[in-house]
């Protein structure tokens, strides 16, 4: 959970030039932001199909204790996404938001299934929007909601951390993991942060904002946002 906590650190840091920033009026911010969502909506499609037809088909086999907490954290971590999402749509009324929260909640459907095949305790039955058992994720998501509900920039900029991060833990995370579906639904999860990252960093320079990276390496964040969305399942 150390990247969780350097998030709530960097969060307090994000300058408020960039939280109240506005250089794109609300046509255009609006027209930019559709463009965006349409893209979502594709891949949202194509992944619902990658994510439940080919975890259920590769085998059981025995999780060590590193690949149990991180599905347990991963959870939670996709949950957050999708609430932090849910709630700045409600606020800004823009597709994008709403496309890739769906994405996000079935990602941590994804990893709900796969608790329920090794029989594990799930951290979110019975989820409430907003209400987390780690108490480092509820400061967290309390945290992004309100500098999120800034401005659109912030809820942007928001959005992009997100990303940053979810896509620094499951690389993390799947360096202690061996199980082949594991490596499957982790790979196809950071493949759609990823994708997230490149719809949030677009809008953000239509804006005229640079999201600085802050846990993947520049080098590697300047790779993904300077490539077309991927399409179609990765391989680990």
């Amino acid at each position: 959970m150390k990247t969780v906590k350097s998030l709530l650190v960097a969060m307090m840091l994000i300058p408020a030039t960039v939280l109240l920033m506005n250089n794109c009026t609300k046509d255009n911010e609006t027209m930019a932001a559709t463009d965006e969502a349409s893209v979502e909506k594709v891949l949202y499609a194509e992944d619902s199909l990658i994510l439940q037809q080919k975890c259920d088909s590769l085998p059981y086999e025995d999780l060590n204790p590193e690949e149990v907490n991180a599905l347990i954290l991963m959870r939670e971590e996709e949950l957050l996404a999708h609430d932090v999402y849910t709630g700045l749509s409600a606020v800004y009324q823009i597709p994008v938001f709403t496309f890739i929260s769906r994405s996000e909640l079935q990602h941590a459907t994804a990893i709900q299934r796969l608790l329920q095949k090794y029989e594990l305790p799930d951290p979110a039955e019975n989820h409430v929007a907003g209400v987390f058992t780690s108490n480092e994720l509820q400061t967290l998501y309390t945290s992004l909601m309100e500098q999120g509900s800034a401005s659109l920039i912030a809820a942007l900029t928001v959005g992009a951390t997100i990303e940053d991060l979810d896509i620094k833990d499951l690389m993390d995370l799947s360096e202690v993991a061996d199980n082949q579906d594991i490596l499957w639904v982790f790979a196809n999860l950071t493949k759609g942060s990823r994708n997230h990252l490149r719809s949030f960093s677009k809008l953000l320079t239509r804006n005229g904002v640079s999201y600085a990276p802050q846990f993947i390496s520049e080098e590697l964040y300047l790779q993904i946002v300077n490539s077309p969305h991927e399409r179609g399942p990765v391989r680990p």
